[in-house]
């Protein structure tokens, strides 16, 4: 969702750890582990994009419905994921791709790094046993934009957090929110649930109501929803001040 993907990618950068960045066709990876693993890193990435692009051609309407798709069992594990993401948010299976191949790569790479972040289009997988902070973007106008940062506390699991937004990128999107970020233990459901929630958001009046949505879904520990200078905050983050 990032146009200044460049910033982003350079002010979350964790110390200690290699970073490299792969593509594989439309997917573009910025990775950060113990070593780089940027041949493991592509294999994760192709078979990713293999499962997905066969099941859209057995199932077109996978890549277009807008509202959640039921899960069948013979489904690879990837494409269960996405469906389900989509279920609990209220939305298509694809809004939550970026943060599934997110996870896949992270947890492929994790059999050989103990530390691994993988970001995808500004959702990222996060495996760390230190905190992270996140550089918020939420467009060049924005008060916060790439001077607060989202404090996550040292996580005992994995975890994603991801972020939409109805101004910034390419992303499909109903709302008019400059960032909505949530964070989950599952990538793709904070991708789903991100685009999601920022679909409702239209105005700063809509934040409160839009943050009660989002606490109610389940799997969901953290929020923030940023439009122009407001800002909600809930969860197991906070908001701090970038150096």
């Amino acid at each position: 969702m990032f146009d200044n993907r460049s910033s982003y990618r350079k002010a979350h950068q964790k110390k200690g750890l290699t970073s490299f960045d792969i593509t594989v066709k439309e997917t573009n990876l910025n990775i950060q582990a113990d070593t780089d693993l940027s041949s493991m890193a592509t294999q994760a990435a192709l078979d990713c994009r293999s499962h997905i692009e066969a099941w859209i051609h057995q199932h077109p309407e996978f890549a277009t419905s807008l509202s959640p798709l039921p899960v069948p069992d013979i489904a690879p594990p990837i494409i269960r994921q996405m469906l389900q993401a989509g279920q609990a948010a209220q939305v298509g299976p694809m809004a939550a791709v970026a943060g599934a191949v997110s996870q896949a790569v992270g947890e492929a790479l994790l059999t050989h790094s103990k530390q691994v972040a993988v970001e995808n289009g500004g959702d990222v997988f996060m495996a760390s046993d230190t905190e992270t902070t996140f550089a918020v973007f939420a467009g060049d106008h924005s008060p916060f934009t790439l001077r607060a940062g989202i404090k996550i506390p040292v996580q005992e699991r994995p975890f994603g957090l991801c972020t939409s937004s109805g101004t910034l990128g390419h992303s499909k999107s109903f709302g008019r929110a400059d960032a909505v970020t949530v964070l989950a233990d599952d990538t793709a459901l904070a991708d789903a649930s991100a685009t999601s929630l920022a679909n409702r958001i239209q105005s700063p009046a809509d934040i409160n109501p839009t943050m009660e949505e989002g606490k109610a879904i389940p799997g969901i520990r953290g929020l923030v929803m940023i439009l122009g200078d407001q800002i909600g905050l809930w969860g197991d983050l906070t908001l701090v001040p970038l150096k």
